[in-house]
């Protein structure tokens, strides 16, 4: 029998400092991340939890140069759509300034899906929650993003785009819904402070104003 692991107070407060180091990263330098990395990071996401042990994530690394710019060009369009509506909230400026997606910049990108019919986990939990496949794979990606995060590579989740034209454009099974589409690279210029605060989009707020009892 193995021995149960023991966390000390040392690796705690580290685990805390990549906690609060998370960030979305949209601005990447030139350097490839090593094939050891890549593998490393993937394995480190497939231990993320699931329910019924399903594994239902399903990755897809994009190395073909005319995919990664029909998916820059389709979130591009997508953004230029959703700019128009921030106008009419007096925000389109600020709405502009972000950089959004580093789709052209990182040195790679990873699409990752949910099987919605895996015969992995035999249906095990997702009787009345089926959407519990896709909350497992989302654990898969944040599992991911410590694990990078901790390697000192960055993770950027695009989600301005259109789920089923994206699967379309990857020609996945009809099975696979569309999870995240991620940029992964060396940050240009790490921050403690998500980039949105630090334009001044959005701050983080206090956790008393989202914990409630009853």
């Amino acid at each position: 029998m193995s021995s149960t692991p023991a966390f000390d107070a040392r690796f705690l407060r580290q685990f805390d400092t990549l906690l609060r180091w998370r960030r979305d990263v949209r601005h990447f330098d030139t350097r490839a991340i090593p094939p050891e990395e890549m593998t490393a990071l993937l394995e480190a996401a497939s231990l993320a939890p699931s329910v019924g042990n399903a594994q239902p994530w399903r990755f897809v690394r994009l190395r073909t140069p005319a995919l990664r710019e029909a998916l820059a060009a389709h979130v591009d369009a997508e953004n230029a759509r959703a700019a128009a509506g921030y106008a009419e909230k007096g925000r389109h400026d600020a709405y502009r300034a972000l950089k959004l997606h580093g789709l052209r910049e990182a040195p790679e990108l990873l699409a990752v899906f949910c099987d919605e019919r895996p015969v992995a986990g035999h249906g095990l939990g997702i009787a009345t929650m089926p959407e519990m496949l896709r909350y497992s794979c989302v654990t898969a990606v944040h599992t991911l993003w410590l694990a990078a995060r901790a390697r000192g590579i960055g993770l950027g989740w695009v989600s301005i785009l259109d789920p089923v034209a994206v699967a379309a454009l990857l020609d996945v099974p009809q099975d696979w819904t569309l999870i995240a589409l991620l940029c992964l690279g060396y940050p240009e210029a790490p921050s403690e402070t998500p980039e949105l605060e630090r334009r001044g989009w959005q701050a983080r707020e206090p956790l008393a104003d989202r914990l409630f009892e009853r």
